[in-house]
């Protein structure tokens, strides 16, 4: 049993699938899954520890309302709150409301938990990132945004359908905001490592880029709200590399401090996750277009972080 502490703020469908996924892989001795809605957090908790021995887990699944002491001393806390997106609103469209929230939120989490590693899930992804770090005033190793691990995956499930192939085979890497500024990279992704870019031709791979940049959108027209499954369950991969010290390297959002030519910019490039947080930040070579088609992405990001300056927040 990991003897970590874990936990996930928002107790919505995003929050609950991690803390699910969480506990059924056991990475922590107790899960903690808080919502501000009285009894939602408790209820789910309840509901998933019931699972417990139908799935054969022990990790402690508890559920409280807006009781951070309950949250002391985690390792790693996810952060999914705030108002999901529905149809018609861009992720930009959610700033105002979702920086009021993950600004309170992460104030109470370093209270309590002042070493804890914070990955945000909550959207538009990158500028809550920033807001996250703005607030929690630790080294920026320590605050980081889940984007890529769940754009990755939709990218290796389009490829998978397309190419009527096994999706664990497939690795891809992509750079960027998490959005439509997005920048999957065919030159980096392969199937059992032959070069993706050799297995299919070039105008359906293009339409699986569109489709993985809309990837959320396609969802929210689908469904009214924001996807869970895929989001909870990426998170919870980044969790387990944390607490397992796996050093997995997955493209997560971080503070560029000068990589890629890029300064005190939250965007996703490929990071090595291990039990300090972001261990390294890796560089890989772009070609024109890759550099380009990353810095307009940049460009889109540092734009709506300016927004949050704006704001006056902090």
């Amino acid at each position: 049993m990991n003897k970590s502490k874990v936990t996930v703020i928002g107790a919505g469908n995003v929050g609950a699938t991690c803390a699910q996924i969480c506990a059924e892989r056991e990475l922590a001795n107790e899960v903690v899954l808080l919502d501000i809605k009285e009894g939602v957090a408790e209820g789910k908790s309840l509901d998933l520890w019931q699972t417990a021995p139908v799935n054969y887990y022990d990790s402690r699944v508890v559920g409280v309302t807006n009781d951070y002491s309950r949250t002391a001393n985690s390792d790693v806390v996810v952060i999914t709150s705030g108002l999901p997106r529905k149809p018609g609103m861009s992720r930009d469209d959610l700033i105002s409301v979702n920086a009021g929230i993950v600004k309170s939120v992460t104030e109470s989490v370093i209270k309590h938990s002042p070493n804890a590693i914070i990955i945000v899930v909550s959207n538009p992804l990158d500028v809550m990132t920033y807001c996250a770090y703005l607030t929690a005033k630790v080294d920026a190793s320590r605050v980081i945004g889940m984007a890529g691990v769940l754009d990755t995956a939709r990218f290796r499930a389009f490829l998978a359908e397309a190419l009527d192939c096994n999706p664990k085979d497939i690795q891809a890497l992509l750079l960027g905001g998490h959005g439509d500024t997005m920048v999957p990279l065919p030159r980096y992704t392969t199937v059992s490592g032959i070069p993706v870019t050799q297995l299919i031709d070039s105008e359906k791979l293009n339409a699986i880029i569109e489709r993985t940049k809309n990837g959320g959108g396609e969802l929210v027209k689908l469904m009214g709200t924001s996807a869970w499954y895929a989001p909870g369950s990426s998170a919870a991969q980044m969790v387990e590399s944390i607490v397992k010290n796996q050093k997995r390297i997955f493209p997560c959002c971080v503070r560029l401090n000068g990589e890629y030519g890029v300064k005190n910019a939250f965007v996703g490039v490929p990071v090595k996750l291990g039990n300090k947080g972001v261990e390294q930040i890796i560089e890989i070579d772009l070609n024109a277009t890759e550099r380009n088609d990353f810095n307009n992405s940049v460009k889109a990001v540092t734009d709506v972080m300016g927004v949050l300056d704006g704001m006056k927040l902090f």
